[in-house]
């Protein structure tokens, strides 16, 4: 994909985000469904009733996500920032930027960060035929073993919209999915460090997985900043409640049961 065609699809995937945010507003069912994993109601339930699918692990931990990326552009600040903090985290990473910034990519896994699927465009699932979410998932997967050397555990799929493709699709390329039970909602225009520490202080779950971007190409241009400044905001606030953070894998979300 060339630069021109990678950017315009970005501002497709922040218009369409736009979109079903606003259409959520208007009590539009496609927007609904679309936002369903974010919305509160069914969050809490879904923390309840699925925490493996959820993310809760051991009540004193926190598990720190950051999805879209890498990105050049923000991606090395973000890094910066979790040096900064001592912190390790799971990075949902999308094929095409990895394919598109190898170098970054593998620099997440070098530097001790845990490396996940996130699909290798940003599209929903909702929108994709079971075939073609099938070849996106394993593509992505293979792409990011490839580039990285770390062999992929952890799947979540774009918007967190999940689909029966999505289930089947995890499932054929060896990953376990996980959505997250806390958000900073930080893709938007008017995000700040203020508002992202505050919406996930406002969702906070025990054994909370907290969703963040390392990345804007689906999100608001810039409200990567927003999450960098977030970040000493949060480890105050958590240190002061006893928490410990770091990636999925220290996280204690247990494996489903292999079948027979």
């Amino acid at each position: 994909m060339t630069d021109s065609g990678a950017k315009s699809a970005n501002r497709r995937s922040f218009r369409a985000r736009k979109a079903a945010t606003a259409l959520l507003g208007a009590g539009g069912t496609a927007a609904f469904i679309h936002a369903l994993p974010g919305v509160v109601a069914w969050r809490e339930a879904r923390c309840r009733l699925l925490p493996r699918l959820s993310g809760v692990g051991e009540a004193n931990h926190i598990a720190l996500t950051f999805d879209d990326g890498p990105d050049p552009a923000s991606t090395p600040a973000v890094l910066g920032a979790l040096d900064e903090m001592g912190w390790q985290a799971t990075f949902f990473c999308l094929g095409m930027q990895a394919h598109r910034s190898p170098g970054l990519a593998r620099e997440l896994s070098d530097r001790g960060h845990e490396v996940a699927v996130h699909g290798y465009d940003h599209r929903s699932h909702l929108l994709r035929s079971p075939a073609a979410t099938v070849d996106d998932v394993r593509r992505a997967r293979d792409c990011l073993e490839d580039v990285t050397g770390q062999k992929m555990r952890w799947f979540r799929p774009p918007y967190g919209g999940v689909a029966l493709p999505s289930i089947l699709a995890g499932s054929r390329a060896g990953l376990q999915m996980v959505l997250w039970t806390t958000w900073g909602i930080d893709w938007r225009p008017d995000s700040s460090g203020e508002t992202v520490s505050e919406n996930v202080i406002r969702t906070f779950h025990p054994g909370a997985t907290v969703l963040l971007h390392d990345s804007d190409i689906t999100s608001a241009p810039g409200s990567w900043r927003s999450t960098v400044a977030a970040l000493p905001r949060l480890a105050e606030r958590w240190a002061a409640a006893g928490l410990s953070v770091g990636p999925l894998r220290e996280h204690g979300i247990a494996r489903p049961p292999v079948k027979p």
